[in-house]
């Protein structure tokens, strides 16, 4: 019975250096892969590089310490009480950043694990996933409208014109102040030809018109 706990204990198997170079080279390829993944997929307000290379690290480190762990109920154990005492403070506003986050963690364990065919083909398989539907470009994508103008009638031209050059157009808020009225559109384009916010900031009466981009969040 003794014997039979220390083995729970026990490194499961020994790694030969060659297993261990193995694991790391292969979590460095998976993380550049999953770097020019993120890299050609981003469609967020701003780009960060230093958040992609820290996807790199995480899988390279992830591989590593599964490596080091394995199925040694000890070294797990000790993992989970180092970790639960770290507290992480950067927010992550993209939820697509959260999948990469645990597509590089998934790569690592995988790798460790020693399944480097499903470690290759899952992370191909996401890559492509991610590319063919971020890069996609739709013109229903939502925008934002953002016009100033100098008075009520100006205010009724605008959105008449408006109305007639965008497929949708849904006012979302209203500032009303001496001698400037300002209004926040969303609307979904008829097509990728946005010269009408120029024809529209030179109508009578129209101080500014400003076209923005719209995730559901925040503007990017």
């Amino acid at each position: 019975m003794k014997q039979q706990l220390l083995n729970l204990f026990a490194t499961p198997r020994d790694m030969t250096w060659e297993d261990i170079l193995l694991n790391i080279m292969l979590a460095a390829v998976l993380g550049l892969f999953i770097f020019l993944s993120y890299a050609l997929s981003h469609r967020g307000t701003i780009y960060s590089r230093k958040f992609n290379v820290s996807l790199v690290i995480l899988a390279v480190l992830t591989g590593t310490v599964m490596t080091v762990i394995g199925n040694n109920i000890a070294l797990s154990l000790g993992m989970v009480g180092a970790l639960s005492i770290v507290r992480f403070r950067t927010a992550i506003k993209e939820p697509l950043d959260i999948a990469f986050l645990f597509w590089a963690i998934a790569a690592g364990i995988v790798l460790s694990a020693g399944m480097i065919p499903l470690a290759v083909f899952g992370s191909v398989v996401i890559g492509l996933v991610m590319l063919l539907f971020m890069n996609r470009k739709s013109k229903d994508n939502p925008f934002i409208a953002v016009i100033s103008c100098r008075d009520y009638e100006a205010e009724k031209r605008a959105a008449e014109y408006l109305n007639k050059h965008v497929k949708k157009a849904d006012i979302k808020s209203k500032t009303a102040q001496e001698g400037n009225i300002e209004l926040n559109y969303e609307i979904r384009l008829l097509s990728d030809d946005t010269d009408f916010i120029t024809e529209l900031s030179q109508l009578e009466g129209v101080n500014s018109a400003v076209l923005v981009s719209y995730n559901g969040d925040y503007m990017g």
